[in-house]
């Protein structure tokens, strides 16, 4: 049997291991060796086609972690699963969208978040649609933030349809303000994770970043702005159409939605699904579809979406 020894001096063993799931993952990826972790190297047993199969991988492990000192679920499996010598780590070098609180790197951590970034930056209005925890919604809001940070517009708005989900607003605690804040919440956290709490504050008192419900939108013209409409799925034929006639002027405008969430009352047709058909050969407007390997939240949410589909 043969053997070889890989040393990682450089690489806290915690950051590359965890409480041992990555090692798990390695492991199941090679079947037919012997693996051994002992402090800062790893030993494997096997036949040399495997052995060199495994020292390539595991080296763009490294490389990976030495270049941006975290590795996700996704990475991980992409390496894993690479039938390349090489792993391209290019793709990698401008994946981070700006500087968050406390300088959080806020990146894109997938490739069809790369791709949110690249086509974000082409067309003025682009649909981008998925699962829940694919990183829509947040990926979006960085990119308008970055825009706000650069000057390349003057605010950001931000709204989503206020659709009941199996509940009444009616019989919620508070005013009409109370009642809407739970369905525009998912903004609030992503923007605090983006801008000090001081600073955001002064934003939205003096209007540089908004955040409505979508029926507020009827009557205006929203330019030299980003504009992120959420949830998309749950806006009707008449609220989409109103508000993609709102686009004026130096304005960029990005649509996110799960098409397989629909929460709109039976009969009614979602207006992302039917713009999803009107547009989809449309010049200047691009749709971008997600799916469960763009999933980052808890890795059993990419189980869920498996199980349900």
């Amino acid at each position: 049997m043969n053997e070889i020894k890989i040393e990682f001096k450089e690489i806290n063993p915690q950051t590359l291991f965890g409480n041992g799931e990555t090692f798990d993952k390695i492991k199941d990826a090679f079947p037919k060796l012997k693996l051994v972790f002992r402090g800062s190297f790893v030993k494997a047993f096997g036949n040399k086609s495997e052995l060199n199969d495994f020292k390539i991988k595991f080296n763009h492990l490294t490389n990976y972690l030495l270049k941006y000192n975290n590795i996700t679920s996704n990475i991980l499996e992409e390496i894993l699963s690479s039938e390349k010598t090489k792993f391209d780590l290019s793709h990698n070098a401008n994946d981070i969208i700006l500087y968050g609180v406390k300088n959080n790197v806020i990146r894109a951590k997938t490739k069809n978040q790369l791709k949110i970034v690249d086509l974000s930056s082409k067309y003025d209005l682009l649909f981008i649609v998925g699962p829940a925890g694919t990183g829509k919604t947040y990926t979006s809001v960085a990119l308008a933030v970055k825009a706000l940070k650069e000057k390349k517009i003057k605010r950001i708005i931000l709204t989503r349809p206020a659709v009941e989900a199996g509940e009444s607003l009616g019989f919620l605690p508070g005013d009409i303000k109370n009642k809407l804040d739970p369905y525009i919440q998912p903004l609030y956290d992503a923007l605090y994770d983006m801008i000090p709490t001081e600073k955001l504050h002064s934003y939205l008192e003096r209007g540089i970043i908004q955040i409505s419900p979508l029926a507020f939108m009827r009557g205006r013209t929203l330019n030299n702005a980003f504009v992120i409409l959420d949830e998309a799925q749950n806006a009707s034929h008449s609220q989409m159409k109103m508000f993609l006639t709102r686009m004026g002027p130096n304005a960029k405008f990005i649509i996110t939605g799960d098409p397989g969430q629909v929460d709109l009352p039976k009969k009614t047709i979602s207006g992302l699904n039917e713009a999803l058909n009107i547009f989809k050969k449309t010049n200047g407007i691009k749709i971008l579809s997600l799916n469960e390997k763009d999933v980052v939240r808890h890795k059993l949410v990419k189980e869920i979406i498996s199980a349900y589909n």
